[in-house]
């Protein structure tokens, strides 16, 4: 076990997130033991493992009692402490709003992107499902057109935006469609957000370029998932 914690505190110290399905990740969310000593680790140096049960990966993060040792005693941090400015930071919260949400909508309801509509009588004894089964595209073009003029212009948002956005792991570009990021639902903290962008005013910002969000907060009516029903799926 000695060497496996070391190899996974320093990978994730290294690659700043791995996926979830990884064989070392796996064993942090489901041995109750490997994971106290990861933490203890990871604590040691100001960092813990952020874990959520509906992202593909996970990643190692400031504790808050670190961010002002690490960042300053500014408060710009706050805000983005990776260089983002405020333009930059409105347009990840409007590609976290169009993916995220419809992609937590599906997991908590357990449907895939794939589905026809109809009713399914077993889906909530369904696995969560993550990946590409649940995480939509956005296409790029229809973004810009309709979110460009808003932050700064849609040459600025194509040629350096969405690129910058891209580097620090929050999207992927394929072919002029926008995907989920490694980051993307790990980084943003949806119990905080989704509240406030669904009944806040984002929400207006969204249906008036023609964009629906859900009605209500998928987390309302769910249960808390643990990573208990992630070693049901392994077993």
């Amino acid at each position: 076990m000695e060497h496996e914690l070391k190899t996974l505190t320093a990978r994730l110290l290294a690659h700043r997130w791995l996926p979830r399905n990884d064989r070392q990740v796996r064993r942090a969310l489901v041995d109750e033991t490997f994971r106290v000593e990861l933490d203890h680790r990871l604590a040691a140096i100001g960092l813990q493992l952020q874990d959520n049960p509906y992202a593909d990966h996970v990643a190692a993060v400031l504790t808050p009692e670190m961010f002002e040792p690490v960042f300053g005693a500014r408060r710009e941090y706050a805000a983005s402490n990776v260089g983002l400015t405020r333009d930059e930071i409105a347009l990840l919260i409007v590609i976290w709003s169009l993916i995220i949400l419809p992609k937590r909508e599906r997991q908590v309801t357990r449907r895939e992107l794939a589905d026809d509509g109809q009713g399914d009588m077993f889906g909530a004894d369904k696995p969560v499902a993550h990946g590409a089964a649940v995480s939509g595209g956005l296409s790029e073009a229809s973004l810009i057109a309709d979110f460009g003029p808003l932050l700064g212009g849609k040459t600025k948002v194509k040629n350096f935006m969405l690129g910058k956005l891209a580097r620090l792991g929050f999207i992927e570009r394929r072919s002029g469609v926008l995907h989920e990021g490694p980051l993307l639902d790990v980084a943003l903290d949806y119990r905080v957000l989704a509240d406030r962008i669904i009944h806040g005013t984002l929400a207006d910002v969204l249906k008036n370029a023609g964009h629906a969000v859900p009605d209500t907060n998928a987390f309302e009516d769910a249960e808390v998932l643990s990573d208990a029903g992630d070693g049901e799926e392994d077993a």
